[in-house]
């Protein structure tokens, strides 16, 4: 269970309190407890499966972060995250369960209509409040209940490297040199190689020799 003062922090940090970031605060405790403490660098390495909310507060909890190069995003839409410790290899994936708390209709007929605009003022006040109250209640399931959690035998993802910078050939931006694409005899950026490649889009490249990869 999280304790309300970090519970404020976590959601001051994502901005507001719903029920993808409670989702995500506790599959951060499953990772806390089965795998170890807060990363200080690349110790623990968090394998995420989805961009939604609750991603930010795996990020706040454990360490794990895009810019450290210890969270990793595989883009398939699930909520399902892996809790990797680089010390020993242990490791563990946890996924929502399908039944695990059932949605209020009303807050998911609200939801619509505040996506879509045409929630009147009164509308919006009633959705914030169930908003929070399904956030409390996903909070207050037990995490074993809310996510399975099995333990998983793949290596932990490469640690990060820095990599030279190159600058493009057409844009004159630098880019990693892992991401620069070659196109007769020329370097490009990922967008100036995407820009030249699209049939139903010509770009006129300028010529002139390469740049010189820069550090």
């Amino acid at each position: 269970m999280i304790d309300e003062a970090t519970l404020e922090r976590v959601v001051e940090f994502h901005g507001h309190m719903c029920p993808g970031l409670a989702m995500g605060v506790q599959a951060a405790l499953i990772g806390l407890r089965e795998i170890g403490p807060h990363a200080k660098d690349e110790e623990v390495v968090a394998v995420v499966e989805t961009d939604m909310c609750g991603v930010d507060a795996i990020q706040f909890l454990t360490g794990c972060t895009f810019g450290k190069g210890n969270l990793i995003h595989h883009d398939y839409g699930k909520t399902a995250f892996s809790f990797h410790r680089r010390s020993d290899g242990r490791a563990v994936r946890i996924v929502l369960r399908a039944d695990a708390w059932l949605r209020d209709p009303e807050h998911q007929a609200l939801f619509a209509k505040v996506r879509s605009g045409s929630a009147t003022e009164a509308e919006r006040a009633r959705f914030q409040e169930l908003h929070v109250a399904q956030s409390r209640k996903v909070l207050a399931i037990a995490p074993d209940d809310l996510y399975r959690i099995e333990e998983i035998h793949t290596p932990a993802p490469r640690k990060a490297r820095i990599h030279a910078s190159v600058v493009c050939a057409e844009c004159g931006e630098s880019a990693m040199e892992t991401r620069v694409r070659r196109l007769d005899g020329r370097e490009l950026c990922q967008p100036c190689f995407d820009a030249a490649m699209a049939p139903d889009q010509p770009i006129l490249l300028r010529r002139g020799p390469s740049p010189s990869p820069t550090s």
